[in-house]
């Protein structure tokens, strides 16, 4: 293999890249690739030796890499470093993560409980309204569990728990089929933030659309409206701002009787849509409209769905700081993300990664490259542990933010970032 410099080091280190090549995915390793190092479709074609329609009906997933000859002509051509291709990295090779114990995780069932659960599951009894109380508590310290540890260490959990839910849908009758069907909308919105938060785009959505379905049937409007708002999260993650911005009003006019705090976060969510698009105006407008909503649903929190438990002023403050960085106001980014910081707890581990992934991004474009390394620095542990792929790919971008200012902090922060990978 070719000896690399240093920019072609920090290139196939970046986990964008390293994850599409590992899995084969030539489409997402195009797209990767241009938008790290600025070349055009036609650019690409001609160092792979594919002509510029092809490159781009790859990347879309309209045609697949099936011949060996391209897949080689694609390596060669981009430089893929040899260790990608061994796969060491991809996911049939990488450790199981460990997964805890519900009595690890803190929420074992009583003795009593978990022989009701079991003898409802085995159908030698009706499901009834203490059963499912618990299964409501436990799906609420499940769900604050992951602020801490992340999802990761919660998927295999809940998917079980999930199953238990739809196994006990058979013996429920009358009000209580109707609140089963709803648990299990809520168990299946859970797994799709999960799978989203790992970067499973495609079970994400299907979750999703599974969880709407069921919010529909229970008549659960406050769910209905949460997943299209969480859809509307995946698309302005992906930097589909219009997208977002329809998914967002879809949230709002297709379930009018959700909750204040339901509508706010579909507001805000309209709002971020529409900074992704630049559109100071629309996005400002509709984040008074939303932070108004939110007023109003704090002074009625026990009409909040449980799910919302950590929609507050804090909250909506880093949301502002989202929006300010996409406007690119990056001294009103730092100073939100700042605030928004300061005032929350601990206990949202997975949050104050990614929150401060983007304070060190807001930073950076500020042109305060010092603060922005302190600050990165400071996340690079928990986004390493927890903040997987989000926190750690916004690290990466204000990594490329400062070497793109000549800041020698740049490098350190690519520095920290390899020490890690």
């Amino acid at each position: 293999m070719r000896d690399m410099g240093d920019s072609d080091m920090r290139l196939w280190s970046h986990p964008r890249l390293v994850a599409a090549v590992t899995n084969e995915d030539w489409g997402a390793a195009f797209r990767a690739y241009r938008h790290l190092t600025g070349t055009s479709q036609m650019k690409l074609g001609e160092r792979v030796g594919l002509v510029q329609p092809d490159v781009s009906d790859i990347e879309r997933g309209r045609r697949r890499v099936t011949s060996t000859e391209v897949r080689k002509r694609i390596i060669a051509g981009l430089g893929i470093p040899d260790e990608l291709l061994t796969c060491p990295g991809s996911p049939s090779h990488r450790p199981p993560v460990p997964v805890p114990s519900m009595a690890q995780a803190g929420t074992a069932p009583d003795e009593e409980l978990l022989t009701r659960v079991t003898n409802t599951v085995n159908g030698q009894q009706r499901v009834d309204t203490v059963t499912l109380d618990w299964l409501d508590r436990l799906l609420a310290e499940h769900r604050r569990a992951e602020d801490f540890i992340g999802s990761r260490p919660l998927v295999d959990i809940m998917r079980q728990q999930l199953r238990t839910v739809v196994d006990i849908y058979a013996g429920a009758r009358g009000p209580l089929e109707q609140r089963v069907v709803r648990l299990a909308a809520e168990h299946a919105q859970f797994l799709a933030w999960m799978a989203q938060d790992q970067g499973s785009s495609a079970a994400a959505l299907a979750w999703y659309d599974r969880s709407h379905e069921w919010a529909l049937e229970a008549g659960d409007a406050d769910m209905a409206a949460t997943t299209l708002s969480m859809k509307a999260h995946m698309a302005w993650s992906g930097g589909r701002g219009a997208r977002c911005v329809r998914l967002a009003e879809a949230a709002r006019w297709s379930a009018p009787g959700a909750s204040l705090g339901v509508q706010g976060m579909a507001a805000q969510m309209e709002a971020r849509g529409h900074a992704l698009l630049r559109d100071e105006n629309r996005a400002h407008r509709l984040l008074d409209e939303a932070q108004a909503l939110i007023g109003r649903a704090g002074e009625k929190p026990e009409d909040e769905p449980p799910w919302m438990y950590f929609y507050d002023e804090t909250w909506f403050t880093l949301q502002r700081g989202m929006a300010a960085l996409h406007l690119r106001d990056w001294r009103g980014a730092a100073q939100r993300l700042s605030a928004g910081l300061d005032a929350l707890a601990e206990n949202y581990r997975r949050d104050r990664t990614w929150y401060g992934s983007c304070l060190a991004h807001a930073l950076a474009g500020g042109g305060e490259p010092e603060q922005a390394l302190a600050v990165a620095l400071d996340t690079v542990p928990d986004a390493a542990e927890v903040g997987r792929p989000h926190a750690w790919d916004e690290l990466h971008v204000t990594a490329a933010v400062l070497l793109r200012l000549g800041a020698p902090e740049g490098h350190a922060l690519a520095d920290a970032l390899r020490q890690h990978d």
